[in-house]
């Protein structure tokens, strides 16, 4: 699981389906009372085996009166993504069709330099939440230069805020 969660988080994101057994496709199911303890052990193994952090969102589904997982990985934005165990050269994964491949010198590099093509004003900041931050100086500053009201949108089209796993972010 580990290699496909750092694989989809160096490519554009994806889907796993706990429950779902896939030689020959078919719906199997989780019990309900193992619902809480198979979340916990993807969030521990997420968190335990993949560097930088990558944040699972994890959510329940039930299907023909059966319970699955589904575990989204989002595009991540300081890839390369890797094995804590492995290492970086050893431990980087990137998806080909339905399977991970092991990610060689070129590959990192790419992944290395997809990264460092932000600035430091858009590095993120994930010292406060973005609704703890308050904008109403530079909404006022903006309305004045600009004669527009300042929304989400124009921060979004700006890089002043960013969406990274899901979450809005604010820029540095």
């Amino acid at each position: 699981m580990s290699k496909t969660v750092v694989a989809f988080a160096n490519d554009a994101g994806g889907e796993l389906y706990i429950g779902i057994k896939n030689n020959p496709r078919a719906l199997v199911g989780i019990p309900q009372n193992q619902l809480d303890s198979i979340e916990n052990r993807i969030s521990n193994i997420v968190l335990d085996s993949c560097a930088p952090i990558i944040q699972p969102e994890i959510s329940f589904l039930t299907e023909e009166d059966k319970h699955i997982i589904r575990v989204y990985i989002h595009k991540g934005s300081k890839p390369p993504y890797f094995l804590k165990n492995k290492g970086k050269n050893e431990g980087t994964f990137i998806r080909v069709g339905s399977s991970n491949r092991l990610g060689d010198r070129e590959t990192i590099f790419r992944l290395e330099r997809s990264a460092a093509n932000s600035s430091f004003d858009a590095e993120l900041n994930y010292s406060k939440d973005f609704n703890e931050i308050t904008l109403d100086g530079f909404a006022a500053f903006f309305k004045e230069k600009t004669g527009e009201e300042l929304t989400e949108k124009i921060l979004e089209k700006l890089n002043l805020v960013v969406i990274e796993q899901g979450q809005k972010r604010a820029t540095k």
